[in-house]
C-alpha cells in the first residue's frame, strides 16, 4: 500500500512522530500500550506489507519473551511472591508484567521509528531544521541517511573482497577474523570520507549562512491544516489526560491503576484515533484511487 501520510507536510509527519513515540513512553497502562502497538504494528504493515510481519515474527515477539523472563531474574519488588529461587530471592508477579510491559514499549518504539525513517527522510529534516539549527539537522539528516547507505556499501565491500578471494564465510578462524577487520577498516574509513565530503559539499554551498534561501517542494495546504488542527487537538487532550492520571498505572509495589469509565475511556479512544490516522489515511486514498480506476 503506498503510504500517502509521507506525502503530507513535514512539520504534520514530524509532530506526528512526536505525539506517538512520546506517549508511547510515557504511558504505561496495558490498554494504552496495546492501542500504541497495535497501530504501530498496523502502520508498519501497511507500508512495509510482508517484510514487517516477519519482523514482528522474527524479532519483536521473542524480544518480549526475553524481557519477560529476564526482567523477574533481577527485579524482585513487588508484593503478590510466585517462589523463591535458589538464591532466596523471590519471583513476583508485578516484576512478570513489568518485564512484559518493558518488552511492549520496546517492540513499540522500534516500530514507531522504523516508519520514522521511511517518512521523515533527510530532505524533510532539513526543511524543517536547516533555518534553526543548521549544524544540528546536518547530523540528523546524515545520520538518517547513515544505516542503509553503510549496509548498502558493507555489501558492496564484502563482495568484492570476496571477488579476489576475501571470504569470512570460510578459511580458517584466523584468516576470517583478518578479512572481517579488514572489511571493517574499509567501512570506517570510507564512513569518515563520506561525512567530511557532505560536510564539505554543504558549506560550499552555502548551507547555514545567514540570510539564506532555499528552494522547497513542500506548500502547506488545506489539507495539511486540518491535519494539524487534528494532531493539535489530540496532543492536548491526552496531554490534560495524562496530567489528571486517565492513564494511571503502576506496577510496585503492587498493581493499581485507573478505573476504566465513562470519564477515562474517551481518552483512550482519542489515542487510538490518533495512532491509527496514517492508516485511516493511507486506506481512504487507496479506496479513492480504486473508485478512479474502476470508472476509466
Amino acid at each position: 500500500m503506498r503510504d500517502s501520510f509521507a506525502d503530507y507536510h513535514p512539520f504534520n509527519n514530524f509532530l506526528y512522530f512526536t505525539l506517538v513515540i512520546g506517549f508511547s513512553l510515557v504511558l504505561s497502562h496495558p490498554l494504552a500500550q496495546v492501542i500504541a502497538l497495535i497501530c504501530a504494528c498496523a502502520y508498519a504493515i501497511s507500508i512495509d506489507g510482508k517484510k514487517s510481519v516477519l519482523f514482528l515474527l522474527k524479532y519483536c515477539l521473542p524480544m518480549v519473551l526475553l524481557t519477560a523472563f529476564i526482567n523477574p531474574a533481577f527485579n524482585h519488588e513487588g508484593t503478590t511472591i510466585l517462589l523463591y529461587f535458589s538464591n532466596g530471592n523471590p519471583l513476583t508477579l508485578e516484576s512478570i508484567l513489568y518485564g512484559f510491559s518493558a518488552g511492549a514499549m520496546l517492540i513499540t518504539l522500534l516500530l514507531w521509528f522504523s516508519s520514522f525513517n521511511r517518512v521523515m527522510t533527510s530532505d524533510k529534516f532539513i526543511y524543517l531544521f536547516g533555518k534553526i539549527i543548521p549544524a544540528l539537522s546536518l547530523v540528523l539528516s546524515m545520520s538518517l541517511r547513515f544505516v542503509p547507505k553503510f549496509k548498502s556499501q558493507m555489501a558492496t565491500v564484502t563482495e568484492a573482497q570476496r571477488s579476489i578471494g576475501r571470504d569470512v564465510s570460510s578459511g580458517s578462524l584466523w584468516q576470517r577474523t583478518k578479512t572481517a577487520i579488514l572489511i571493517f577498516s574499509i567501512m570506517i574509513t570510507w564512513a569518515l570520507e563520506n561525512a567530511i565530503e557532505t560536510a564539505d559539499s554543504m558549506k560550499s554551498r552555502g548551507y547555514g549562512l545567514k540570510g539564506r534561501t532555499a528552494f522547497s517542494i513542500y506548500r502547506f495546504d488545506v489539507r495539511d491544516k486540518y491535519t494539524l488542527i487534528w494532531f493539535g487537538f489530540c496532543g492536548l487532550f491526552l496531554l490534560s489526560g495524562t496530567l489528571l492520571s486517565a492513564f494511571g498505572f503502576r506496577y510496585f509495589p503492587n498493581v493499581r491503576y485507573a478505573a476504566l469509565d465513562m470519564t477515562t475511556i474517551p481518552f483512550y479512544c482519542v489515542y487510538f484515533a490518533l495512532c491509527i490516522t496514517p492508516v485511516v489515511l493511507n486506506l481512504k486514498e487507496e479506496r479513492k484511487w480504486k473508485t478512479l480506476v474502476s470508472k476509466m
